[in-house]
């Protein structure tokens, strides 16, 4: 298959197991479902008039195992009205097991007090999935590791970094690369992706002078003569990310490219990152790409399908899902 995943055992696939698609991402529901070989369960996700969150399930979950796939990407909060109330809709069908795959989890930037009384959102958030009925929670890149921390079911932090290895080796592997962190939290991340792809690695410092609005300020490592890859978790306005490639190619980089996890990409940012110096920005499809996304000639997505499917068979047939990583430079639970 697809980004070296294969599908170990799938043919013993319990039949008890279903997965149910919500809306904000129907396209990637579809691909797992597919992966797998399963057929997506039916059932309607709708809104009364006053917009009011309704799930329906039409087949009988008395006794399965059940995954929902649904991100909390924009419409944030109707994306997770519709998760906590499919989970419910689960709970009260009598369903044995219920997991939440989370392909992008909102509310993660927010992980801790960033000023006096302010919340700690992601914590909420974890509080009112587990309330909800799920036993438990699959999501990818979250933005801080301790977060699975807020949680007190299991909890599986996938990584994208396989998926991205294989589309760098085979665009990029003939060529003098650095991988480079947008900033100093990052460097975990690229610091692991130069290991395996045997590149050198360089930091972006930044200073942030207001949300949302960032400076660079330095650029620690040697990128002159070099194929830059900015490497991160989220792109969301898309400032910090053009900023650097910018830096980057004032500093002697010879091109630069991003390959980010998750593609918020709100307001202005599609037509940032088109006017940017960037030669192209890859996300995984954890968010369903817009209309401008797919029109932007830089922009692509790498499906993510596979890696979650993958990870649903092993948690359904009880076998290790960290084994999915050991051969990437990063650990799994």
């Amino acid at each position: 298959m697809a980004h070296g995943f294969d599908r170990h055992g799938a043919g013993t696939l319990r039949m008890s197991t279903k997965i149910l698609a919500c809306n904000s991402n129907r396209p990637l529901a579809e691909e797992i479902s597919a992966y797998m070989g399963l057929a997506l369960t039916s059932a309607d996700v709708r809104r009364f008039s006053d917009m009011e969150v309704f799930v329906e399930i039409h087949e009988n979950v008395r006794g399965e195992d059940v995954f929902v796939i649904q991100s909390t990407s924009f419409p944030t909060n109707d994306n997770l009205m519709e998760l906590l109330v499919a989970i419910d809709a689960l709970k009260r069908g009598s369903a044995n097991r219920i997991t939440a795959v989370i392909p992008y989890y909102g509310y993660a930037r927010q992980d801790r007090k960033s000023g006096p009384r302010t919340p700690i959102s992601a914590k909420l958030v974890a509080n009112l999935i587990t309330v909800a009925g799920a036993h438990r929670v699959v999501t990818l890149d979250l933005h801080a590791g301790q977060i699975q921390g807020f949680f007190d079911i299991p909890t599986d932090n996938l990584f994208a970094a396989p998926v991205f290895f294989d589309d760098i080796k085979e665009r990029y592997g003939d060529k003098s690369l650095v991988m480079v962190s947008p900033d100093v939290g990052g460097v975990v991340r690229a610091r692991a992706m130069a290991r395996r792809l045997d590149a050198d690695l360089a930091i972006i410092d930044k200073r942030r002078e207001r949300a949302g609005v960032s400076e660079v300020m330095n650029i620690i490592g040697d990128v002159s003569g070099r194929h830059c890859i900015l490497v991160d978790d989220i792109v969301d306005s898309g400032g910090t990310l053009c900023n650097a490639a910018e830096a980057l190619m004032e500093a002697g980089g010879l091109s630069v490219a991003a390959y980010i996890s998750h593609g918020v990409l709100s307001g202005g940012a599609v037509a940032r990152v088109m006017a940017s110096p960037l030669t192209e920005l890859v996300t995984t499809d954890s968010i369903q790409a817009t209309d401008a996304m797919r029109a932007a000639p830089n922009m692509r997505q790498i499906s993510i399908a596979p890696l979650l499917g993958e990870a649903i068979l092993r948690i359904a047939e009880s076998r290790s899902v960290s084994s999915l990583f050991s051969y990437s430079g990063v650990s799994g639970d």
